[in-house]
């Protein structure tokens, strides 16, 4: 199967109350981690390919690895620009090959945010690629983002339902509490923003920083309209942990599949795990 837009599979997700993962790619062995927990549990995926991730792959080596995996899986597989910084770099992904984009524009003025994002799914649309769109200021720390707790700033609801009105984007995501990277403490989600904004609105809300949120806390989000969550730090925990084990335990190993392969593993249960909390299995 060639690679899709997320259009394949999120209009679903929220009618029928599941979320797929949006898994980060990192290497090679991210992408065969993540394809595997799809394969085993019939699941659609969502590659996630920050501008970090790209530039440390390279833009047609992640668009050739994901084209790849896409077609051997079978599976809806889309290749999804993550948190992109400008017009011209979601247009030259689209161009090499991406089925869908995220355009961040959070860090403007409302206004400009639309305006920005509008030209965004103008281009975008015309080609069959999906978008994401973002409002409000997600904290944390992760690849090429850094915002302190200090700067994070919740959606306000009623600017979310005007944002996805005059844009039309495929998936919103809003600053709801969750943060990127490793939390200090407990998230504390604003749920009745998440109800709200996707009670009138026809996209799924998407859930930034996935990793480390209590299950029940995505169960409640899901419920409520979350259809698209994103998860990369929990992968790179777990797989980090398993490595540096290794080669702790075993100062005369250099093989780097002998070490990669089980980080693999690693990955690849993390990811079911995502899956089976997300209710996105057997959705494929």
């Amino acid at each position: 199967m060639a690679l899709v837009s997320m259009n394949a599979f999120l209009p679903r997700a929220k009618k029928e109350g599941f979320a797929v993962g949006q898994f980060n790619i990192n290497n090679l062995e991210y992408v065969q981690a993540i394809v595997a927990a799809g394969k085993e549990l019939n699941s659609p995926l969502i590659f996630g390919a920050s501008e970090g991730a790209i530039r440390y792959m390279g833009l047609k080596n992640v668009v050739a690895l994901s084209k790849i995996a896409a077609e051997e899986s079978g599976l809806p597989i889309a290749l999804h620009l993550d948190h992109g910084s400008s017009f011209e770099v979601v247009m030259q992904c689209i161009r090499e090959g991406f089925s869908s984009v995220m355009f961040d524009g959070s860090h403007y003025p409302l206004e400009e945010n639309i305006r920005l994002t509008q030209k965004v799914v103008e281009a975008a649309h015309a080609v069959g690629v999906s978008v994401e769109g973002e409002l409000g200021t997600i904290g944390g720390v992760e690849d090429d983002l850094d915002v302190a707790d200090e700067d994070a700033t919740l959606a306000n609801a009623k600017d979310a339902i005007r944002f996805w009105q005059e844009t039309r984007v495929d998936a919103m995501a809003i600053a709801v509490g969750t943060a990127h990277g490793i939390y200090k403490g407990e998230p504390k989600i604003r749920f009745d923003i998440i109800e709200e904004v996707a009670n009138a609105i026809d996209a799924p809300i998407v859930l930034h920083g996935g990793s480390g949120v209590p299950d029940e806390a995505i169960r409640q989000s899901i419920t409520r309209g979350v259809g698209k969550i994103n998860v990369n730090t929990e992968n790179q925990v777990t797989s980090t942990k398993l490595v540096r084990e290794l080669l702790t335990s075993n100062q005369e190993m250099i093989d780097p599949r002998k070490y990669l392969g089980p980080a693999r593993d690693a990955i690849k249960e993390t990811v079911k795990d995502k899956i089976r909390l997300f209710g996105s299995e057997g959705k494929a």
